[in-house]
Order: C-alpha cells, then structure tokens, then sequence
C-alpha cells in the first residue's frame, strides 16, 4: 500500500510538471497551427532565467519574472521570424523552430557554460509536507502541484469565461470574421506564441531547482512532450492534461515494479519462450519507452488520440 499511494503522489506531481510544459505546446499548436520543435528550449530558458533572477533578487520574483523574460523574447521570435516563416508553409516553420533549439542551447552554454548551474529549491519550501507510512512527501512537490493546478484553471478560464479568450479562439476558425471586427489576428496570434512559451518556462522555473539545471534538459524532455501531445490529441488541452497524468503514473510506477516480463505475463497467464537477456529484461528497464509504445499504440488505434479533434 505504501508503494502504490508514494508512487501515485510521485506520478501524478511528474504528470502535472508535463502538463505544464505541454500546455504551451498545445496551446501554440491549436491555435497557429505551429508544431513548435523549439518548446522544450523555452523551457529550459525559463530555468536559466529563473536561476539568474533568483540569484539577485530571490526565487519568488523569478516565478513571476522569468516567464514574462521568455514570454517576450517568445513574442519577439514570432513577430520578426516564425511570422515570415509561416507565410512558406509548415515545412518552413518547423525548419524554423528546429533550427531555433539548437540556436538557444549553444547560447545557453556560451552564456553560462557546460556544466549545471547551482540552481536549488528555496529554503522555504525545503523541507517535509507530510509523512506517508515511512516516505517522506517533500514540501516543493506539493508546491509544484499547487502551481500547475492554479495554471491549468486559470489558463481555463482564460480561454472559456473571457472576452480575450473567446476572441483567441474565434482567430484560430474565422480570422477574417475576426479581423472585420477591428481585432488584428496577427497580434493575437503573436501573445498566444508569446504566451505558450511563457508557461513552458514557468514549468522550467519549478522544474529546473527540482531536478538539474544543465544544456542537455531541453533534450531530456523533448521528446517526451510531444509524445504527450500526440498521445492526448493534437490541439486539445484535456487531452495533453490526461495524457500527461497517464504517462506521469504509468512510467513511475514502472520505474519502482523491478519484476521481469516473463513474471507479468505469468500473472495473466500467458507463457513467454524468452531466453537470456530477453528474459532477465525488467518493467524498470522498459520504463524509458513505455511512453514510446503508448504513442505507437495510439497512432495505430486511435490516430486523433485520446481526445483530440484532429488526426495527427
């Protein structure tokens, strides 16, 4: 018992920290139409901003000022490069924004080198929230879940009870009923980029103290965030929340279950000829693809994902 709910609490704080990075990436996709291949980038940015911030001013006003630091250079890529990307198609800007993350990780090392940063969790929030049978729950992970729910319901709110909200998503199906109206749709999509990359980095900011500051992050979570959105549905932002819960508790779980596949198939009575390596292979050391084999799962039975609107 104590393995399942320690395991589930870790799960489900890894799946919101995905949430809140593919959020953005959503966000970006389901209104512009852009698969942005930089987001991860963004991402780690935010992390660097918040260490730099934090050193000068503390960790409390770079929770607020990193994200706007990113937001604005989000803003200031899409206004003078992706925007004249876009007008040569979507092979242009996924050049662009391919090109783009590997432009932001060598300024990233030319500015503060190759090795992590001593970017760490703030005094204040290190410490124990609760105990859990003999497991510590720390205080910053239950941080980290408070900020992604209040930025899952204030970016619902956004989008649902707001004018701006309504006027963002009426630019994504009638931009020219749009802009008659006297809205410049260009701006709009130019603050959604803005916006989307801003919460990448606030992922950054609460994730980069939480585990290692370093180059290589925006590589580590890359590819994963586009699992979860594709897995989720492609443009749709209940579908990248459950999809990022999914796969937060099932490769969490899989990281603790050190039993072979040979034992689980066993349970379901199934008898595997493996031999070997093949027999000795454990759950923990398939726990890095799983998420690979859900998404190729998805693709072949339900291409549009678990709640998407397009196909992907």
């Amino acid at each position: 018992m104590e393995f399942v709910l320690v395991s589930l609490l870790n799960g489900i704080t890894y799946g919101m920290l995905l949430f809140m990075l593919s959020s953005g990436l959503t966000l970006i996709f389901s209104m512009m139409g852009v698969l942005n291949f930089a987001h991860a980038s963004f991402y780690m940015l935010g992390a660097y901003f918040a260490y730099q911030v934090s050193v000068i001013l503390g960790f409390w006003p770079a929770l607020l000022v990193a994200p706007l630091l990113v937001g604005l250079c989000g803003v200031l890529i899409e206004r003078y490069g992706l925007r004249n990307a876009h007008k040569y198609g979507h092979v242009a800007e996924l050049l662009f924004t391919f090109g783009l993350s590997f432009l932001i990780e060598e300024i990233v090392r030319l500015v503060w080198g190759k090795a992590a940063v001593d970017y760490r969790i703030p005094e204040a929030l290190n410490g124990t929230l609760f105990t859990l049978f003999s497991s510590n729950f720390p205080i910053y992970k239950g941080f980290m879940m408070l900020v992604s729910v209040g930025m899952l319901l204030a970016l619902y709110a956004l989008l649902t009870r707001t004018r701006t909200g309504l006027i963002v998503q009426a630019a994504l199906s009638r931009p020219d009923m749009v802009e008659a109206l006297g809205h410049n749709v260009p701006r709009i999509f130019m603050l959604v980029f803005g916006g989307g990359v801003a919460l990448a980095a606030l992922a950054g900011v609460i994730g980069g103290n939480a585990f290692i500051t370093e180059p290589g992050m925006a590589a580590a979570v890359g590819t994963i965030v586009f699992v979860v959105v594709v897995v989720g549905g492609l443009g749709s932002l209940a579908g990248a929340f459950v999809a990022s819960l999914l796969i937060g508790i099932v490769q969490t779980f899989a990281v603790g279950l050190n039993v072979s596949i040979t034992d689980i198939a066993a349970l379901f009575g199934v008898e595997l000829q493996a031999s070997g390596a093949m027999a000795r292979l454990t759950l923990t050391q398939l726990a890095p693809i799983l998420p690979y084999l859900f998404m190729v799962a998805i693709l072949v039975f339900r291409p549009r994902g678990l709640m998407g609107a397009r196909e992907s």
